[in-house]
């Protein structure tokens, strides 16, 4: 079981009650927990997930309240893509997507992943405004240039690099 910690407004959205929500540790696994946040942007409702780990982000855009509530389905839709396109080998990727078939929910419990969520929620608004909106097809693109930012977090290393270093198997 994989831990989605998620903020207050995304419960809210999301329907979890505090009794939907976990105290246990997560299992043993590669990237661990996430982060997740209800951000806007443009009118529209966007999920945002940040890697505990890595601060590997990606952005569910315009989505759906039906969507958000199923949220482990709406997270996992969106990691696959994104693995792919930040280059992650096929049998890794399906090793982590694998990890994230069981998913619990408890609450955010780093300042330090929330205050990097929160300058990725302000990146991505500017980005996805300039693009046109949440329907752009410049997101994916988007999401990419968000983990090849600097992270104060990371030492000012790229949240893909953290992934990549990660991901690699052991010597």
């Amino acid at each position: 079981m994989q831990l989605l910690k998620c903020t207050k407004k995304l419960r809210k959205e999301a329907q979890i009650g505090k009794a939907d929500l976990t105290v246990d540790a997560p299992d043993p696994s590669l990237l661990g927990s996430w982060h997740a946040n209800l951000i806007h942007i443009g009118g529209r409702k966007c999920v945002l997930f940040v890697n505990d780990t890595t601060l590997t982000n990606f952005l569910a855009p315009d989505a759906r309240r039906v969507d958000i509530r199923r949220l482990g389905d709406l997270f996992r839709s969106y990691l696959a893509p994104v693995l792919v396109d930040l280059g992650i080998t096929d049998a890794v990727r399906q090793r982590i997507m694998a990890e994230y078939e069981d998913m619990a929910f408890a609450n955010t419990d780093s300042r330090r992943i929330l205050g990097s969520a929160n300058d990725f929620a302000f990146h991505y608004e500017l980005a996805i405004r300039s693009a046109g909106g949440v329907q752009s097809p410049s997101v994916p693109g988007i999401i990419r240039k968000m983990n090849e930012m600097p992270m104060s977090a990371l030492q000012y290393r790229y949240p893909v690099d953290a992934l990549h270093t990660l991901c690699q198997p052991s010597r």
